[in-house]
């Protein structure tokens, strides 16, 4: 089940959802509009041979950053890490769905690869995986509605929310995008790799 605009607004007054700052008119029929940051990562492609998921990625990225006079342009077939302006948070009974917005889907912005998802307990600037499947270079403005978010209720609070130091959780609170923190994964159990 979905909550509608009615129960997003009820669960907002409650506290089970946040959204700071709320921009006017971003409340939906079944969703909340989201909006680009100003943070981007983008890889540094003429240096490095590949991506190696089992070792740190953070040395072939680098940092980017848009205003109000800079835009960030994503070319056909390049990938970047953004980030949302809006800091939002769910609690231990509802989890969040980010989608793209079927007019930027139109030109070929992609908005996330996989993950489009907000853990319970999770508060954070989420993390956009962009991507342009266009023919054409995408100009993409500070601040412009760059995703929606909805939001569905768990059938119980969840009895480890994201965060809790069990989890191992890599992007509990993340303020910017980081870059992929998979190879956190890999440890060494008697020769076998054990994964979290």
């Amino acid at each position: 089940m979905i909550l509608a605009d009615r129960d997003i607004k009820k669960a907002l007054k409650e506290g089970r959802i946040s959204i700071e700052p709320m921009f006017p008119g971003a409340l939906q029929p079944a969703s909340v509009d989201l909006h680009l940051g100003g943070e981007f990562l983008v890889f540094r492609t003429t240096d490095q041979v590949c991506i190696d998921p089992k070792e740190p990625i953070d040395n072939i990225m680098e940092r980017v950053h848009i205003d109000e006079r800079r835009q960030f342009v994503l070319h056909p077939g390049e990938f970047a890490l953004g980030m949302m302006y809006e800091t939002t948070g769910v609690g231990d009974d509802i989890v969040g769905r980010l989608e793209g917005k079927s007019s930027l889907g139109r030109i070929g912005l992609l908005i996330h690869a996989t993950a489009g998802y907000l853990d319970p307990g999770n508060k954070l600037k989420m993390t956009l995986e962009l991507h342009n499947v266009s023919p054409l270079p995408i100009k993409l403005y500070y601040k412009m509605p760059i995703a929606q978010m909805s939001y569905m209720p768990l059938s119980s609070p969840a009895e480890h929310p994201y965060g809790k130091s069990n989890l191992g959780s890599k992007y509990y609170g993340a303020m910017k995008p980081q870059a992929s923190q998979y190879w956190k994964n890999f440890k060494k159990n008697n020769g076998w790799m054990k994964f979290k």
